[in-house]
């Protein structure tokens, strides 16, 4: 049987048609309020999650290109209001929305986002002490990015009146809603362009949704890269922002960033006249223990003076003199003692104080061979006998065997 195919759709055509009549434009640009699950951040850089409520959900896909400008990351059941367009994924048949942009939706996932950038710089090191930049002592010049119309530059510019006038450079800035972020980076790209020596970044006080634009990654990170020291002062004292702990000092006010930023007029005078009192109190010390110097040096050149030194100098000279001929004369003295100690040593074992104490030495002539044995000589052997003083020659009679020990 052939049946009649007018009118019939394949599933391809159908899902086209539905496809054609969902993006005619009338769910174009819709923002839709909801709650996050089955969220998926895949490998390719795409997010994939569910938008519910109590009552239904949505499928939602944000491509990677668009999730490059998210400032916060995803995680489920978190509450958030997304853009995109209304779309078909043919392969499934299945509607979802092409997800454009997403801000959290509440204070509380406001501070959830606030903590994820925060962990993040901080983790890359955004926040450390290594990269604050030193200010100015005495600046000529510096940059405001505000608001034109709020209170800050007022109250910028009536703290520099008092305390230290000087050129400003005022850049006009967004401070808060959507363009206010880009306007941030704007404005402190542009003052790195010129030759401020300082950038006070503020605005005034607020909640966390009017302050949120410093808030922002891109902020964030046009303030790190800044060449030129930047002051935050941003909301109230109580106030905290990302761009407070980027930035190189944090003032809880603009008042109060501007007092950090120059020194007080005043107070450089009272440093100067101290110095200038210090200054003059060292010369009239020097002066006086210059003259007290001198008057001393002209004591020494009067000729009563120089002459008791000269004694002075003369005794102690000849005391010198007595002291060291009394040294020479002990160390002769014990030299000498010495000697004769030594000379007494000596003499107790020379061949002379043997013969001056009645012994005598004799000898075998011609030869000159000391005698000591018997064996030594034979009879009629002449023989030579020395005594203490001279020699006595002697012929040999008569041997005789004895103990050397008996005289």
């Amino acid at each position: 049987m052939v049946f009649e195919e007018k009118g019939i759709y394949s599933v391809y055509e159908f899902t086209l048609a539905v496809k054609k009549t969902l993006t005619n434009g009338q769910f174009g640009d819709v923002w839709i309020r909801g709650e996050i699950s089955n969220f998926t951040n895949h490998s390719s850089g795409h997010r994939y999650f569910t938008l519910k409520d109590k009552s239904s959900q949505l499928q939602c896909v944000m491509f990677k290109w668009y999730g490059s400008n998210l400032r916060f990351e995803l995680e489920r059941g978190m509450k958030v209001i997304v853009f995109g367009d209304i779309d078909v994924y043919e392969s499934k048949g299945q509607y979802q929305l092409k997800v454009r942009a997403i801000r959290p939706d509440g204070i509380g996932e406001l501070y959830k986002a606030y903590e994820q950038l925060k962990n993040k710089l901080a983790l890359e090191g955004l926040f450390s002490p290594v990269h604050k930049k030193p200010l100015p002592r005495f600046p000529d010049k510096f940059g405001v990015a505000t608001s034109p119309t709020g209170a800050v530059l007022h109250d910028i510019l009536t703290v520099l009146k008092r305390r230290y006038p000087l050129n400003v450079l005022f850049i006009p800035t967004v401070v808060q809603g959507e363009q206010a972020a880009k306007s941030i980076v704007c404005s402190i790209e542009a003052l790195n362009k010129t030759d401020v020596d300082l950038i006070i970044l503020g605005r005034g006080g607020g909640s966390i949704e009017d302050l949120w634009a410093f808030n922002e990654e891109p902020v964030a990170r046009a303030i790190f890269n800044s060449k030129i020291p930047i002051i935050s002062a941003v909301g109230h004292e109580t106030d905290y922002t990302i761009a407070d702990f980027i930035a190189d000092v944090r003032a809880p006010t603009p008042s109060a960033a501007a007092e950090i930023a120059v020194p007080d007029r005043q107070e450089l005078l009272n440093q100067v006249h101290r110095s200038g009192e210090r200054l003059m109190q060292y010369q009239r010390r020097r002066i006086t223990d210059n003259l007290s110097h001198l008057m001393e040096l002209k004591k020494g050149i009067e000729p009563r003076t120089l002459f008791e030194r000269l004694a002075q100098h003369m005794q102690y000279a000849d005391e010198m003199t007595q002291r060291q001929i009394l040294g020479i004369r002990r160390i002769i003295e014990s030299k000498t003692a010495l000697f004769k100690a030594d000379a007494g040593r000596l003499d107790a074992v020379s061949p002379l104080g043997t013969l001056s104490r009645g012994y005598s030495i004799a000898v075998r002539i011609p030869d000159n061979i000391v005698i000591r044995s018997i064996n030594d000589v034979e009879e009629r052997d002449v023989i030579q006998v020395i005594v203490m003083d001279g020699k006595i020659k002697c012929s040999v009679n008569d041997k005789e065997e004895g103990n050397g020990n008996q005289l």
